[in-house]
């Protein structure tokens, strides 16, 4: 009998070679658990989406009583649901007064192409500057904005226009002038090996923006959503974006993305032409409730206060001859490994004993670790201890 795995192989299209090929029946917490209900303990959270764990029964229970109401009725904008129109007024709520429109998409990637759809419509400028090594998606606007050659050039030609400037690089930003739309910058860069900028360089960077009439879009696909130890990666900067881009962890699980920004920028969305950007399935009523049930219980279970803590502890564990540097904010941290072919033996080994983590495109030396904010102190010091035995059996 052909497995589920041969079927997997025949049939879902592959993106590399060498898939990972683990196969999963459940997932609950920072758990998910095989055919042979063994359980791996999830430490990049499903890459950045799974900040309040798998499964939470409050989402559960909010995609069932939605589903059970209504799914798809029309495409984004149209009609009033009180799913997308509850979730954005929460939003709203937790934000500062110059964020206070959303629109809702379905992936990070269409955000990220609605946010530089919308300053070119805003400014009527048509450049565009993003930093060297960011990542903001895969669709052809998105890899545009991509610093690495190396996935994006097989794909060329991609939007004009693009100029690429040094992440954390103040002098860089003299290259901000009247004829820029946007500069599109991770607050935190995710895939170059998690690199948290300079409080200055950030400052610098608003106001250069400010001074130009160039909207700053910040990609926090990854870093929101308390990942970082508040609920938005931006409040430890002390500035606020234009537009801010998020997704990933946004949906508790569900697929969903955003972009945000004042009613008065979002507001050219709706001339010269209408319907200035279209989307069927974005703000799915489902997904917008699972968000909001998501969101709710970063609020109530107060799993953003503990973050601090949480990375503290696991900065403190992970030390170790082959750690060339820890980085990060919060629980999106990476250790710095001396190559490659050394990080992926130590993940494949990790993997083996029950602990799930990666490497970074952009910085392929580095592992991530990511976990769900729900992790106990137990969990943290099981998965350091995996992580610190697997250093040890390849730097014997």
């Amino acid at each position: 009998m052909i497995t589920l795995r041969q079927l997997f192989l025949n049939h879902n299209a592959q993106t590399t070679h060498f898939p990972l090929l683990l196969e999963f029946e459940r997932a609950k917490g920072v758990y998910l658990y095989d055919k042979e209900n063994k359980p791996y303990l999830d430490l990049i959270s499903g890459i950045g989406v799974s900040n309040i764990g798998h499964s939470h029964p409050k989402v559960i229970n909010a995609i069932k009583e939605q589903a059970e109401k209504y799914m798809h009725l029309m495409v984004y904008g149209e009609y009033v649901q009180a799913p997308q129109v509850k979730f954005a007024e929460k939003l709203a709520s937790l934000l500062p007064s110059q964020l206070q429109s959303t629109y809702f998409v379905n992936s990070g990637a269409e955000a990220v192409e609605g946010a530089l759809k919308l300053a070119k419509r805003y400014t009527g400028r048509a450049n565009i500057i993003a930093c060297k090594n960011s990542y903001h998606g895969s669709t052809h606007g998105a890899l545009s904005v991509m610093g690495n050659e190396e996935y994006k050039q097989a794909y060329r030609p991609l939007l004009p226009g693009i100029q690429f400037i040094e992440f954390n690089n103040p002098v860089d930003l003299e290259q901000i002038n009247t004829e820029t739309a946007c500069v599109l910058i991770e607050t935190i860069q995710g895939e170059a090996g998690i690199r948290v900028p300079d409080m200055a360089y950030m400052q610098t960077l608003r106001e250069r923006c400010t001074q130009t009439g160039t909207l700053l879009i910040l990609d926090e696909i990854q870093v929101a959503m308390g990942r970082t130890g508040k609920m938005f990666a931006f409040e430890h900067f002390g500035i606020v974006p234009d537009i801010l881009v998020m997704a990933k962890a946004l949906g508790g699980g569900m697929p969903i993305g955003a972009f945000i920004s004042s009613t008065e920028i979002m507001g050219s969305l709706k001339e010269n032409p209408i319907l200035g950007h279209i989307t069927t399935f974005g703000g799915h009523p489902v997904c917008c409730a699972a968000g909001l049930a998501g969101l709710e219980v970063l609020l109530d279970e107060q799993l953003i206060e503990q973050v601090e803590q949480k990375e503290k502890l696991m900065r403190g564990l992970l030390v170790h001859p082959a750690i060339r540097e820890t980085r990060g904010k919060g629980l999106i941290l990476t250790i710095e490994l001396e190559s490659f072919e050394f990080n992926k033996q130590v993940i494949d080994r990790c993997i083996e004993h029950g602990v799930i983590t990666d490497w970074f495109l952009h910085c392929s030396n580095s592992m991530r670790i990511a976990p769900p904010l729900i992790i106990t102190e137990a969990q943290i010091r099981q998965a350091c201890a995996v992580i610190l035995g697997a250093l040890d059996f390849y730097s014997r």
